[in-house]
């Protein structure tokens, strides 16, 4: 096998090709050739040319990594990608302490692969098409997010002196609706609105000045790119193969953002489970109560997935709790539960709405933070999605 090791970087890409894994890395890091190529045609020449069976790198963002990936499986090799903190674990183990640099982690990456290779779920799940491309658009969708903040902020700080009687107007698209926001819109000079005219006619506000007209018409602009994204988010996870996880997450009440950043990170279900495909469950007998106890790992590697996995951090006096896995996923499912369980009127009229929202009223009866509240939920939901989903996928 000729494996690559590739540490990647904004322009270019430090390689280590092995056949074998070396007896003593730590020696081997001194006496080996390593390959530094430029992101340029040459250098993907260059990479192509060394003719490796096996790639392993980092997934260092959805850019830097996809340009090398992509041209690597073009070629037909395989690429694996090994999680950030599992590397750095493994480097320690290597005993690279004095040596982080690009060299060091391409040789780290190369003999991760010799070590782990039967075992997959020591690597990220390589994601087939839609899987990869939903997953491309719920972070573009959460990039989106990001960049209008602080347009809009500024803009209602404008419209405080400029037009103080809309400066508090919540503009937003309905759900999936394909208009861009009144208010946005009628400024940006793309929508006539009878009403903001004559609301600015008798205003005690200063007027609307240029600056403000072209911050939105940047809003509009990002809104027709948002409306665009969920169009295709729509297009793909109608696929055949998403319906039965999308009769779930109807129960649930999930709408269309929520579904896709769900389903681009549990699909296929069966990456969760045993090879029977039903969840793995171990008894051991507990370290503190010494009486048999039930590890659900199918349930943990679930909620690890969607970052509710509840996790410590000990170490002497420091017991720390600490919650591991997907913000993008943890912060969708908070916000869902804000949204949608704990306002009455919202909750989804069936018995999943029912029990959950028991379960946040009762939480919140007992005077905890509302974000704990909230976070607690989140885990609980995700339980019953677990359970929800493998009933569905068995009798489908």
């Amino acid at each position: 096998m000729r494996v690559l090791g590739l540490d990647i970087s904004k322009s270019s890409v430090a390689c280590c090709l092995l056949l074998e894994k070396p007896t003593e890395p730590r020696q081997f890091y001194f006496d080996c050739n390593f390959y530094h190529f430029d992101a340029n045609a040459s250098g993907i020449s260059a990479l192509l040319a060394l003719k490796p069976n096996v790639a392993v790198c980092e997934p260092t963002g959805i850019n830097y990594q996809r340009l090398w990936g992509t041209h690597l499986a073009w070629a037909g090799v395989m690429v694996y990608l090994v999680g950030h903190a599992e590397l750095k674990a493994y480097r320690k183990h290597l005993g690279f302490l004095d040596n982080k640099d690009d060299d060091a982690d391409a040789l780290a990456l190369a003999c991760y692969w010799f070590d782990n290779h039967q075992s997959l779920r020591r690597f990220i799940q390589l994601r087939d098409y839609p899987i990869t491309r939903i997953r491309q658009l719920v972070l573009r969708l959460a990039h989106l997010n990001r960049v209008q903040s602080p347009i809009i902020n500024r803009l209602r700080q404008d419209l405080a002196w400029q037009f103080p009687e809309v400066a508090l107007v919540k503009s937003q698209r309905h759900s999936l609706s394909e208009n861009l926001p009144l208010l946005w819109a009628w400024l940006a000079g793309e929508k006539e609105a009878l009403k903001y005219e004559q609301m600015l006619e008798s205003s005690v506000g200063l007027g609307i000045t240029d600056a403000v007209r072209l911050h939105a018409q940047r809003i509009c602009h990002l809104q027709r790119e948002e409306i665009a994204i969920d169009r295709e988010l729509m297009h793909l996870i109608d696929a055949p193969e998403f319906i039965p996880y999308r009769k779930v997450f109807a129960r649930f009440g999930f709408g269309l953002r929520v579904q896709s950043i769900l389903i681009s990170q549990i699909y296929p279900l069966s990456n969760y489970l045993d090879k029977s495909g039903k969840p793995e469950v171990l008894i051991r007998k507990g370290r503190k109560s010494g009486k048999p106890t039930k590890h659900r790992l199918s349930l943990r590697r679930f909620m690890k997935a969607l970052g509710v996995a509840p996790g410590k951090d000990a170490s002497g006096d420091r017991d720390l709790d600490r919650v591991g896995g997907s913000d993008l996923c943890r912060l969708a499912l908070w916000q869902w539960v804000f949204t949608r369980i704990e306002p009455r009127r919202s909750r989804p009229a069936n018995e999943i709405g029912k029990r959950l929202g028991e379960i946040i009223d009762a939480e919140k009866s007992t005077g905890r933070p509302i974000k704990l509240v909230r976070t607690r939920v989140a885990a609980r939901a995700v339980r019953l999605l677990f359970k929800e989903l493998i009933q569905a996928l068995k009798s489908d």
